[in-house]
């Protein structure tokens, strides 16, 4: 596919006429068409300044010889969707952005492409297009915020959401609740700590699909008008030198993302997102792998929610190169994989170094020995489940506790914040994964609710829905099977006992065999009210969350 489909010949004729309403020359049409992926809207504050960033993007472009083609896709902001419908829409909302990029790209035969995203699940859904085109581009997104001050302590959009629980709890007031809400997240950009927006960003840094200062450039600073600039420049080579991301999204890159992952202590949508990306550019990354990745790379950067620092402290310490250097030169990176630059990992690394000890740990003094996520198994949770374990309190790693069963994410907050909870229970809330949701939504308000109440030292939660990556404790999500589609989570009761063993990698339902055998023969999925026919046409077509919850394709068995 390129451009010449809809500019060469006499056939074309027509075509070249409305290019020519649009305002294009014939010199113009003698250059490559370079699609612009804008994410631009006024609501999410990830996106509220993309305009900017892509006039940059396309001036670099046509300075470098090419003609951008903007145009938009949509977006759903994560904090502001939590905790009510607009949740469900959220993760299907990726497959509408890659559907949309495709349906752009190949309807209009462009010969390459810079997508701009920031948040959530627009940056793995331009990710997954641009591995499905496979025409040369690249990401560059919007840039994190700064990091709030509250009461003269760094805060961010996790310290109100834990705000919400400390004033249901009595231990703050209206006044110091509105002021949590306005000094928390003080400029335009994706939530300043590593949440899945901007593990996702680093993410794009580490495939090599991104240029270096992609995952930590502040939205705010002219670094990232500079980087936007040098991104339209970097396709123009790809162009001349024929790059695509398939070149680049190979096994070993993969891999590496995983590693830099583990050592950020990321987001466990990464888990979601990755092998999502991964299935695109076909390579298959499993949990299994990603865990075994994580055992062996250990955690560097203590970053909020779990720890101190936010993105702007890590971009400032020497950002992704500094962190992938110390990986690379521990053996924990593959340094021969091609990046979007046409260097390679440890060629683009060579000056890369830490500017800050405290921030980007020497592997010899890590904040964790293992990697951030871990991935758990047993009866409960038999193709798997995920936890962010650098951001689980000591005392939490091993629990054993009564299930508290809820059948949604409502009914579970409803009883966390009339006060309902025990120190030492396991609040179960099911029926949330992909198919049952569906959605899979997110859960960061009733985890901030019991950190916010006191009791993340004492209370787990788990799930077959999934967390932000701005939620803390002891949340195990992903859960699969999922209760929709059977799985034992369905077959929990009220009191049984859970037994969570993070460092041992288990997760087990202390119910004998022939009790849940009982309990499975009588077991019938409640009605899954969905009045969205796109919600319902995902539920119908959506893989498990230990696959990616991405729609199934043609191959898929």
């Amino acid at each position: 596919m390129n451009s010449d489909h809809i500019k060469k010949g006499y056939q074309r004729a027509p075509h070249r006429a409305m290019l020519k309403a649009s305002g294009y020359t014939d010199w113009e049409m003698e250059r490559p068409f370079v699609a612009v992926v804008n994410a631009y809207n006024s609501i999410i504050p990830g996106h509220v300044h993309l305009k900017r960033i892509t006039e940059a993007v396309k001036a670099g472009i046509y300075a470098f010889g090419g003609v951008p083609f903007e145009f938009p896709v949509i977006g759903v902001c994560d904090g502001i969707a939590m905790n009510h419908e607009g949740m469900h829409f959220s993760l299907p909302s990726r497959e509408i952005i890659r559907d949309s990029v495709e349906a752009m790209i190949k309807g209009h035969a462009l010969d390459a492409v810079v997508m701009i995203p920031n948040c959530d699940k627009i940056v793995p859904g331009m990710a997954m297009a641009l591995a499905d085109l496979n025409i040369p581009g690249l990401i560059v997104s919007g840039g994190p915020m700064l990091a709030g001050r509250t009461h003269g302590k760094t805060s961010d959009i996790n310290t109100i959401f834990e705000a919400c629980g400390a004033y249901a709890a009595g231990r703050i007031d209206d006044e110091e609740l509105r002021y949590v809400e306005d000094t928390s997240c003080p400029t335009c950009g994706s939530c300043s700590g590593m949440f899945t927006a901007n593990t996702m960003n680093c993410m794009m840094e580490a495939l090599g699909i991104a240029l270096p200062g992609n995952g930590t450039i502040p939205a705010v600073y002219s670094a990232r008008d500079r980087l936007a600039k040098n991104a339209g420049r970097q396709v123009m080579w790809m162009i001349e030198h024929n790059v695509r991301p398939r070149d680049i999204l190979n096994e070993k890159a993969f891999e590496n993302a995983v590693a830099v992952d583990m050592a950020l202590g990321g987001s466990t949508n990464t888990t979601l997102h990755l092998p999502a990306i991964a299935r695109c550019a076909g390579v298959k990354l499993t949990l299994e792998k990603m865990d075994e990745i994580s055992r062996n790379t250990p955690h560097l950067c203590s970053m909020s929610p779990g720890g101190l620092y936010h993105c702007e402290d890590l971009g400032e310490a020497g950002g992704i190169p500094a962190v992938m250097k110390e990986l690379l030169d521990a053996g924990k990176l593959h340094g021969d994989c091609i990046t979007c630059t046409g260097e390679t990992v440890a060629e683009k690394l060579k000056n890369a170094r830490v500017t800050n000890a405290e921030v980007i740990r020497p592997l010899e003094d890590p904040v964790d020995p293992e990697g951030g996520i871990a991935v758990l198994k047993g009866n409960l949770a038999p193709l798997g489940s995920v936890v962010k374990q650098t951001a689980v309190l000591p005392e939490m790693m091993k629990h054993t506790g009564p299930a508290r069963v809820f059948n949604s994410e409502d009914e579970a907050s409803k009883a966390i914040y009339g006060r309902q909870i025990k120190d030492g229970d396991v609040i179960v809330i099911r029926y949330e994964g992909p198919k049952g949701g569906p959605g899979m939504r997110e859960m960061l308000s009733p985890t901030s609710a019991v950190v916010g109440m006191g009791q993340g030292s004492t209370v787990a939660l788990i799930t077959d829905g999934r967390f932000s990556g701005a939620s803390r404790g002891a949340s195990i999500g992903h859960i699969s099977p999922e209760a929709a589609s059977g799985g034992p989570i369905a077959l929990v009761e009220e009191g049984d006992l859970i037994e969570i063993d993070i460092p041992a990698r288990k997760l087990e339902l202390k119910v004998s065999d022939e009790e849940l055998a009982r309990r499975r023969a009588a077991w019938k999925c409640p009605e899954l009210k969905c009045d969205s026919p796109f919600l319902q046409h995902y539920r119908a077509f959506v893989t498990s969350g230990v696959e990616g919850a991405m729609l199934k394709r043609d191959d898929d068995e």
